[in-house]
């Protein structure tokens, strides 16, 4: 007696991330209503199921999608105008100011409709974002058909978007009030970083994400500078003080943490906190190596980001997981330290685990969303191929991804973005937003 599902994909590899080091060769995943069903040889699903759809991937290495911990999805629309700046410089001097000027409901729409396109192309199904009209960034990532966590921003200080702490927070939860039970978005508090937001400010947001049970997305650690102007100003280092207001914990995912001594390591620990690794940013605004291997050896979660394009200048998971992978082992000098099983880890299960939902995406398992991502390895520059692992982390790039599918359906076919928006439209979108960035 055969089962009917909706789809059946045969691939060449499997690799389900659970368990670790796991490839499956000439298995199949059986989905039905969105979810994984079934793990198997082919020749077994093809007794067992009758699919209304079954894709043949022969040459393809089968993978979770990927995940982007740590992204500014708008600003897309700021792409390379900013270049070959450290980041206070950059901030203080183009983007700020270029935020002050341009970013509205539209701006920010229009410019994370351009990061979903180009995400899915890489095949990335879910992302954390973090900047401001968090209404819009969801009204496009929805449209995208992607995965998300949407950060409700909180700054000190006014912006076109918000004149006090009190409204960023009003619109944050106002936000998230009107997407409230969507399936595949949701949000979390995101306080930009220690040195843009006050004590007060702080404690609210751990006091509010425990009452919501929503992650918290905060930049730490990414400048020597930043940590030298807290000793002045508050006698502790960030981590210390965020320690001190209840904001560490398992729902704080740090960004960059850069620059971390042995005490900020323990707390990290002992907290049982996240870190969003974001490499190809780090060495562009020359923040400095984070020492990742350190802090995986100490047992954290430590997921990929992107950050903005504005400042990457590209949303590639597969050039952060070699980033972090060759980073790691010349930062110390050790060719074992984050091997591709680690890296691919970083960008998968790891960074699902971070968001709270690990027993949603992040590894082929029966019974969690169909996120899913095919690599094709069957161009020249891919071959030979002794480890499909290996190949993902140190050979292939968003160029080979194939098909990508979010809650099961079809966002990515045969390397053709499947939008309700044509290429042109998306082109046209950001030729009239670098039209007026440039004015």
């Amino acid at each position: 007696m055969t089962e009917a599902i909706d789809r059946l994909i045969n691939a060449r590899w499997v690799v389900p991330m659970e368990p670790d080091h796991l490839v499956l060769e000439h298995h199949s995943v059986a989905i039905r209503a969105g979810r994984i069903v079934a793990v198997l040889p082919q020749s077994e699903a093809r007794t067992r199921f009758l699919a209304a759809e079954s894709i043949e991937l022969p040459e393809h290495v089968l993978i979770p999608g990927l995940i982007n911990l740590h992204v500014h999805c708008a600003m897309s629309l700021m792409r390379g105008i900013a270049d070959d700046l450290p980041l206070m410089q950059w901030l203080q001097t183009a983007i700020w100011p270029a935020e002050a000027k341009h970013v509205s409901h539209a701006f920010v729409r229009d410019g994370t409709l351009l990061a979903a396109a180009e995400m899915l192309r890489g095949g990335i199904t879910t992302c954390n974002d973090m900047y401001f009209h968090p209404d819009a960034v969801a009204e496009a990532l929805d449209q995208a058909g992607m995965r998300a966590v949407i950060g409700m921003p909180v700054l000190e200080f006014p912006t076109p978007y918000a004149a006090s702490i009190d409204e960023y927070f009003r619109k944050g939860l106002a936000a998230r009030d009107q997407w409230r039970g969507h399936p595949r978005l949701a949000f979390a508090l995101a306080p930009h970083a220690p040195y843009t937001v006050g004590n007060d400010a702080l404690e609210r947001v751990a006091s509010l994400a425990a009452e919501l049970d929503a992650p918290i997305h905060i930049h730490i650690h990414e400048t020597e500078q930043e940590i030298a102007d807290s000793l002045v100003q508050h006698g502790e280092r960030p981590i210390a003080r965020l320690g001190r207001l209840g904001v560490l914990g398992p729902a704080m995912i740090g960004v960059h943490a850069v620059h971390l001594d042995r005490h900020d390591i323990e707390m990290l620990t002992h907290f049982n906190c996240s870190v969003a690794h974001c490499p190809s940013s780090n060495m562009k605004l020359a923040s400095g190596v984070a020492p990742i291997w350190p802090l995986l050896q100490a047992g954290l979660r430590v997921g990929l980001g992107t950050d903005g394009a504005a400042s990457n200048n590209r949303l590639d998971l597969f050039q952060e997981m070699r980033q972090a992978a060759l980073l790691a082992k010349v930062a110390t000098k050790d060719a074992t330290a984050v091997p591709a099983f680690t890296a691919l880890r970083m960008a998968t299960a790891d960074a699902a685990h971070a968001l709270g939902m690990q027993n949603v995406i992040g590894s082929i398992t029966p019974g969690k969303q169909a996120d899913l991502c095919a690599v094709a390895l069957q161009a020249v520059e891919t071959r030979p191929c002794f480890d499909p692992v290996s190949h993902l982390v140190f050979v292939a790039g968003r160029e080979h991804v194939s098909h990508v599918w979010v809650g099961g359906e079809v966002r990515v076919t045969n390397g053709t973005l499947m939008l309700q928006n044509s290429n042109n439209e998306l082109l046209a979108i950001s030729s009239v937003w670098q039209s007026k960035l440039v004015c």
